[in-house]
């Protein structure tokens, strides 16, 4: 699998919001954070983003 370092702006943005999502992202497998990433494709709105980053520790897998 291919690694990816850069996160789309408003993800790296909104996580540097929220220590907490943060950490738990930091702590993901690369797999894990890519589909993380990859869902965030779909975000449309700074809110949005906003609520993806804050219910990210609650989407334990």
């Amino acid at each position: 699998m291919e690694k990816h370092d850069d996160l789309p702006l408003g993800f790296g943005m909104a996580l540097a919001q929220n220590e907490q999502a943060m950490t738990y992202f930091a702590n993901l497998t690369e797999e894990q954070k890519q589909s993380v990433i990859t869902a965030t494709h779909n975000i449309q709105s700074k809110q949005e983003m906003h609520n993806y980053v804050q219910n990210l520790t609650r989407q334990e897998s």
